[in-house]
Order: structure tokens, then C-alpha cells, then sequence
């Protein structure tokens, strides 16, 4: 299971910006997937209060990017985006055939695996259950303004300007699909004409209306054929239709953006993001439509304002977390908590920034460092112990017998995984030009391998740089004047505390440590055939630049409380959906069969809510070990 995601979206007409300031998912992270309208399929664990913002006609700013009506246009266009990419790279395709999941992550990676080692408190652990419920696990966002965001308004801004509701009802489903196509130019049809059953100049204003609301960029006209009456449509503009849709029926003194809040089940960001992508520039009354049939979704607090939501305005994110069956004591909890809350946790990139199989994404980031492109295709085709069943595992066979990208290929029904695309490129390009067969996989997922192998290095550093420096800042640390790294100096060491120092992801416009440290970062990386002096590839894409990052954080708004209870499956708290529905909040016993803890903790952006939760309970939470934990206590 996945940490959910809490993002700040902002659709505008022809282009979608998208902001991910999850702090379970680092700020440039985001999953691409194609999603179908009303008909969702799993995705991350997790509930979600997301804002999005939707506007008419805006030029776009530099760092957005061109999105059509369509979910295919939009995903295709979003893969070019550099600033989000999938958090914990996902190798493996959706599974037809089912097997015990911890069975499956026998051969998972550990914490230790990723040079998650250490802590930096005192108390004694104790066990607890992440996870068990999606609906343990849930993130709000903190706007701007530092308030935390709740879907606790499901009504309609009032505007005399929205259509009727009869525009969402008048088309059948089999007319919206000739339109949509017909706006897509994915037929040879030039024109769509319906016929008005019911002839009213009422009927045919509703008909007019739907299609120019829900196809922009069609023009409408009524015809009479063999003395019946049609509306016909048709493209005004041609192909520059789909490119730049006429404004229509946006009022100028409404602002240009529709701001919401998006509550999400079990659903990853950009798996709503496709989906609401196909409504672009649409009004609030047309969004609270989609409450009637998007499954695991829920949108409101609708505002238009003038101004979308943009890259870098949230503050972070506001976790709500319960930890099930848990066996420490009162006082135990007390300690960890207090812990948490005063000294706060080891920073380390969670274990979700590494994926799930047995072979890692920063192996085959490493592979791609050092311009290995055989290794890449190898790691990310070969077989695999133990973490997936299914049609990819014959694929993977295929692929080892064979060496034949198409034959392997065939194998896969669903051909949008990291290994179906790998494979296509092979097959378009050949085995000797792997380089570009691995470029048919979107760039965002391509650059993640990378920054997986830039976390791994991270990990290992910052435990060394506390094995053998403690909790206190000495010279030679580094540490952030606004933007610009300066070292600790000798006479200035106790202006510092252990909460300033930062460390650096390796690239080539990053310094390093002042002390010991550093050299260990240059054996690492020349332990890795890597030059930590030339960090520079020969494909642009591939050079790594490196960042700065804090090696302790401290949550804020951090409380709690240990309820018992004796239902496993009950939830321990009211999501803002059930406060909507009126549902009572849980009522909880003096004494149960098992006693859960309830935690609340607010964190900054592009930190680990699994890393605070690590530091609480003391122990592994790789999905490798969570799993066995959760099957112990399930039998």
C-alpha cells in the first residue's frame, strides 16, 4: 500500500497545472494512470481532501501544460511535465490472478535495504498496524493561508449564467459518444445531427445548450431533413477547435477560475486528475454533477476566483492516522509521542520512493547513471521472485526464453506498464538502440529511477552523518541561508540546532559536508562507478543537478489518543464525508479487545508520514513487514 497523496491542482482552459505538496510524497512526485470516468479502479490507500481550481480562459504560465477535453489527450501531454513524476515507480501491471500479498512481499525491500537505520529517540518501541483500513490513513491539505482544507460544502455557487440541469440528461449516452468523437476528430464524421423528438423552441434550446456545454468547441445549428427537425453539429473552426475552444458562455464577472475541494477514497491524484480532465472549462454546477456518478469521489466548497491555485502555495499537509492492535503501555505511547512532537523524526525518503518488487528502482536508476542501458533493460524486464503472478510473469518468461520484445509483449493484455512500454520501444526501435526504446516511457517516470538512486544515496549518508555526529549541528554541516548552503563554522556551531542542518541529494551543483561525511559520499558513488565530481550525463535528461534537504523535521499540531475498541473493521473516526452525511462519531468503550492509537500531525512539504510514524513505533514499516504483521494478526 501506498501513501496517499494530498495535491493542489489547477485546471484551466487548454492547459493543467498540477502541484503535488503531498507530505507522504515528495513535491515533485505524482502517478500518472489512464482512468475511466464512472467506472474507477483501485488505486493508493488512503482518503483525501485535495484543492483544484478550473478557469475558462487564462493564458497558461510557463510550467503548465496543454491538456485537451479528452483523458487521452491530457495524459499523453502531462507525461512531458517535469515536475511531477510517480512516487515509488510501479513496475508491475494490475493483477488478473490473486495471491497472499505477504506471500508476495517475501522478497520485498526493508527499510534496512534503503539505509533506514536509525532513530533519534530514546523510548522503547512498540508494534502497531499501518494501514489495516484505508480509511486509517487520512490526509488534509493546508492552504496558503495555513488553514486546513475539509469538504464540508456540497452547495452550488448561485450564478444565472449556468445552463439548466436538463443539459446533462437531454443527450443519450450513445449521442454524447458520437460528439466527444466528433470533437476528437476521431471519426470521418464532419457534422453529428440529432433528432428533436419532443419540437419546442424550449427542447431545442436545452440540445443546443448540452452540446455547446459539454463539447467546446462545437457550433450547433437546427436543420429541417424530410420534414424533421435536427440539431445539427459541427466543427466552426476546424482542427484549431481543439486546439483553442471558443469561449462560451462564461460570464465576464465571474472569475476565470473554479476553485474546489476534491475528497478522495482509495484514489490516486492523478487518476482524478484524468478523470477531470474531461470537463475542462466548466462551471461548479456542472462538477457537483459529477457527485451523482463518480464512485470513491466527492467534490465541493465550489468559489470562482480570479486566480488559479499554483506550484509551491500550500503549506503542507495535516495527517490523521490510526495505528491498530498497538501493544505499548500508556506511558510507552506518552514517550513516543512527546518524542515525536518536541524532537520530531529522521527525514529519510519513505520506503514508497523505492517501489515494491524485488528489484529496486534505484538499481535500475544507478543502471541508467552509469549509461548501462543492457543492465536497464535487464533489471526492469527480467524475471522476479516472488512479487507478482500473472500475465507479467509470463511475460517476463517470454522475454528470458526468447529475447524478443514483440513475442513478450503479446503477453501483456495491459500494455501501459513500465515493461509494456519498455518493450514497444524495443520493438520500434531494436535491440541495439536502447536508449530510445527506453525513451517511449514517460519522461517523469523515467527521471524517477534516477531520483530513487539519489534518495538511496541520502538515506545511507544522513545515517552515517548521525551514527558518527549525533543530534547536535558541529562544523562542517551545512545549512540553508534562504537558498544558499553555508558551512557551520567553529565560533558560530551553537546559533545552530540539529533542526537547521541539511544534507545533499548528490548532483553536480550541490556542495557536501565539511567533515567526514563528505568523503563518504565520494566512496559511495565510487563504490557505485560513479563520479561524484561529474554528475553531468551525456543524455541532458539523465544529469542530476541535487537539492538540500533537512535531516530532522519536526511535526506540528501533533496529538493523540488510545482508544480501545473490539471490531477490527469499525472505523476509529468520522471522515468529512460522514460529518456531511450527519454520521455520530465513534463511540468508544473504557476497555476493548484491542486498542489503536490515534495520532494528528501536520508536516511541511516532501516529507514522509510513514518516517514520523517509524519514529513512534520503532519499527520496520516496509510493506514487506506490515503485511506479515497485518496476516499474523488477521489469522
Amino acid at each position: 500500500m501506498e501513501m496517499t497523496e494530498m495535491t493542489g491542482v489547477s485546471l484551466k482552459r487548454g492547459a493543467l497545472v498540477v502541484e503535488d505538496n503531498d507530505s507522504g510524497v515528495p513535491a515533485e512526485e505524482t502517478k500518472k494512470q489512464k482512468f475511466s470516468e464512472c467506472n474507477l479502479t483501485k488505486g493508493q490507500d488512503g482518503l483525501q481532501n485535495d484543492f483544484l481550481s478550473i478557469s475558462e480562459d487564462v493564458p497558461g504560465p510557463p510550467d503548465t501544460v496543454s491538456a485537451g477535453k479528452g483523458g487521452e489527450n491530457s495524459e499523453a501531454q502531462l507525461e512531458d511535465e517535469e515536475e511531477e513524476e510517480e512516487d515509488g515507480l510501479s513496475e508491475v501491471c494490475e493483477e488478473e490472478e490473486s495471491e497472499s500479498f505477504a506471500d508476495m512481499m517475501k522478497h520485498g525491500l526493508t527499510e534496512a535495504d534503503v539505509g533506514i537505520t536509525k532513530f533519534v529517540s530514546s523510548h522503547q518501541g512498540f508494534s502497531g498496524i499501518l494501514k489495516e483500513r484505508y480509511s486509517d490513513f487520512v490526509v488534509h491539505e493546508i492552504g496558503k493561508d495555513g488553514r486546513i482544507s475539509h469538504l464540508n460544502d456540497l452547495s452550488i455557487p448561485v450564478d444565472e449564467e449556468d445552463p439548466s440541469e436538463d443539459v446533462f440528461t437531454v443527450l443519450t449516452a450513445e449521442e454524447k459518444q458520437r460528439l466527444e468523437e466528433l470533437q476528437l476528430f476521431k471519426n470521418k464524421e464532419t457534422s453529428v445531427a440529432i433528432e428533436v423528438i419532443e419540437d419546442t423552441k424550449e427542447k431545442r434550446t436545452v440540445i443546443h445548450q448540452a452540446i455547446k456545454s459539454l463539447f467546446p468547441g462545437l457550433e450547433t445549428k437546427t436543420e429541417d431533413r424530410e420534414g424533421k427537425k435536427y440539431i445539427v453539429a459541427y466543427h466552426a473552426a476546424g482542427k484549431k477547435a481543439l486546439a483553442n475552444p471558443r469561449k462560451h458562455s462564461w460570464p465576464k464577472s465571474r472569475g476565470s477560475y473554479c476553485h474546489f475541494v476534491l475528497y478522495k477514497e482509495n484514489k490516486d491524484t492523478m487518476d482524478a486528475i484524468n478523470v477531470l480532465s474531461r470537463y475542462l472549462r466548466i462551471t461548479a454546477q456542472r462538477l457537483a454533477h459529477l457527485n451523482k456518478c463518480l464512485m470513491n469521489f466527492k467534490l465541493g466548497n465550489f468559489s470562482y476566483q480570479k486566480k488559479p491555485l499554483k506550484l509551491g502555495e500550500l503549506q503542507g499537509n495535516h495527517f490523521t492516522v490510526v495505528l491498530r492492535n498497538i501493544t505499548g503501555t500508556d506511558d510507552q505511547v506518552q514517550q513516543a509521542m512527546n518524542s515525536l512532537k518536541e524532537i520530531g523524526f529522521i527525514n529519510y525518503y519513505g520506503m514508497q520512493r523505492f517501489g515494491t518488487t524485488a528489484v529496486p528502482t534505484y538499481q535500475v536508476g544507478r543502471a541508467i547513471l552509469q549509461n548501462s542501458w543492457t543492465e536497464v533493460m535487464d533489471l526492469i524486464l527480467k524475471p522476479r521472485s516472488g512479487a507478482e503472478k500473472g500475465y507479467l510473469v509470463k511475460c517476463r518468461e517470454e522475454w528470458a526464453k526468447t529475447k524478443d520484445p514483440t513475442a513478450a509483449l503479446r503477453k501483456l493484455p495491459v500494455k501501459r506498464c513500465v515493461e509494456g512500454q519498455l518493450l514497444r520501444g524495443l520493438s520500434k526501435y531494436g535491440m541495439k538502440n536502447i536508449v530510445s526504446a527506453f525513451g517511449i516511457i514517460p519522461r517523469n517516470n523515467r527521471l524517477m529511477y534516477i531520483h530513487s538512486y539519489q534518495s538511496y544515496v541520502w538515506n545511507n549518508m544522513v545515517s552515517k552523518r548521525i551514527e558518527d555526529y549525533g543530534l547536535k549541528p558541529v562544523p562542517g554541516d551545512l545549512v540553508l541561508k534562504g537558498a544558499t548552503p553555508t558551512y557551520i563554522e567553529e565560533d558560530d556551531v551553537n546559533n545552530y540546532s540539529i533542526h537547521d542542518v541539511v544534507m545533499p541529494l548528490p548532483g553536480f551543483d550541490v556542495i557536501y559536508p565539511k567533515h567526514k561525511i563528505r568523503e563518504a559520499y565520494r566512496e559511495m558513488l565510487t563504490a557505485d562507478n560513479l563520479d561524484i565530481d561529474n554528475m553531468r550525463h551525456k543524455i541532458r535528461d539523465y544529469s542530476l543537478s541535487g537539492a538540500y534537504r533537512k535531516i530532522i523535521i519536526r511535526p506540528q499540531n501533533v496529538s493523540w489518543e488510545v482508544v480501545a475498541y473490539d471490531d477490527p473493521k469499525i472505523p476509529l473516526f468520522n471522515t468529512d464525508v460522514d460529518n456531511l452525511e450527519g454520521k455520530p462519531p465513534p463511540v468508544f468503550a473504557s476497555e476493548g479487545k484491542y486498542r489503536a492509537l490515534k495520532m494528528d500531525f501536520s508536516l511541511p512539504p516532501s516529507t514522509y508520514a510513514t518516517m514520523a510514524i517509524r519514529e513512534v513505533l520503532k519499527m520496520d514499516t516496509s510493506i514487506k513487514n506490515q503485511t506479515q504483521l497485518n496476516t499474523t494478526w488477521l489469522r
